[in-house]
């Protein structure tokens, strides 16, 4: 039996295939390449020594997807495909809810079809929209751009297929802010295009592709004026994957948990942190805020701690230490 990975190439699919392949998960992988890059399949092998099957597919292309479940027994879906930049979602909104939303319906289909009933969901900490953190899985969500009503409505989509049918058995993963690289320096953060995230347009500036770092508000409500984000590293966030899955495939339900650290760092924090490491000054540029952003955001991690014996280990020193050697590792 093998276990489907949605947008097993990009940051976060990469990382969680290593992980089911170090634990001994069969894997089958499927993305369609609009935010990663095929050469990611060799990383994957080499770091792992493992094999698998790999599909270059569209969810939204159901036929294709069939293809997949017809030729593979799958035992669980990790779903990790989805469109997710902010800015680009307020600006093209049709583009989020169609591939976000209905990717999602169709895997859904197929895996009624197939009666497979066990997935775990990548959400995001956005459906938090303006509460108050640290932020708690019972918190009425608050949501304030399309990326983030597309992660909310999945949610309700969910919770809804649960309670029509409880052979479900589905796990919500609300990540909060993933930077970081694998140890061996192999795959880390390489998004196609202009970056979305903070930690790519670091190491853009630190390598000299881009001449400064735009901080997007410089007047909140925190020490140093700069936004506060909890900071995870991406192989931490990987291994929930691993526990939630296992959650899926040994119990029936559906439960919501953060993927945190806890701890918020403000933007000019981590700046600070990746300095030291690289040894490199990072110019940056205070502009206007973005709409939207809060002031401050990070996770109460204390029931994925206790449900599924998780814990973010690693600190943000490791997670810079870990970028900056997939950065030199990639010049």
């Amino acid at each position: 039996m093998s276990i489907l990975i949605t947008g097993a190439t990009g940051y976060i699919g990469s990382h969680v295939c290593i992980e089911l392949l170090s634990s001994g998960f069969d894997i089958v992988l499927i993305d369609n390449f609009s935010n990663s890059s095929e050469d990611v399949l060799d990383k994957i092998k080499s770091i792992t020594n493992e094999s698998f099957s790999f599909y270059r597919v569209d969810l939204l292309d159901i036929q294709d997807l069939r293809r997949v479940f017809n030729e593979n027994n799958i035992q669980g879906v990790i779903h990790l495909a989805a469109y997710k930049a902010v800015g680009e979602s307020v600006s093209n909104p049709l583009k989020y809810y169609f591939n976000n939303v209905y990717g999602l319906l169709n895997l859904l289909t197929v895996m009624e079809e197939y009666e497979l009933r066990n997935m775990v969901f990548s959400s995001s900490a956005t459906v938090y929209g303006k509460n108050i953190s640290p932020l708690t899985e019972n918190m009425t969500p608050s949501t304030n751009n399309p990326y983030g009503n597309t992660k909310l409505f999945c949610e309700q989509i969910l919770k809804e297929l649960h309670i029509s049918n409880n052979d479900w058995s589905i796990v919500i993963l609300r990540y909060f802010n993933p930077i970081g690289a694998h140890e061996s320096g192999k795959i880390g953060e390489r998004p196609l295009g202009i970056p979305n995230n903070i930690m790519p347009v670091i190491v853009q500036v630190a390598t000299g592709k881009l001449q400064k770092l735009l901080i997007f508000g410089g007047d909140y409500d925190t020490k140093d004026g700069t936004c506060v984000r909890d900071y995870i590293h991406v192989v931490d966030l990987a291994k929930g994957h691993i526990k939630a899955l296992e959650k899926t495939l040994n119990s029936k339900g559906l439960e919501i948990y953060n993927l945190g650290t806890g701890k918020g760092y403000s933007v000019l924090e981590l700046v600070n942190v990746f300095e030291n490491i690289s040894n490199i000054n990072i110019p940056y540029e205070i502009a206007d805020r973005r709409a939207g952003d809060v002031d401050i955001c990070f996770a109460e991690p204390s029931k994925a701690n206790k449900e599924l014996n998780w814990v973010a280990e690693k600190n943000l020193d490791e997670m810079c230490i870990d970028t900056w050697r997939w950065v030199c590792n990639s010049l």
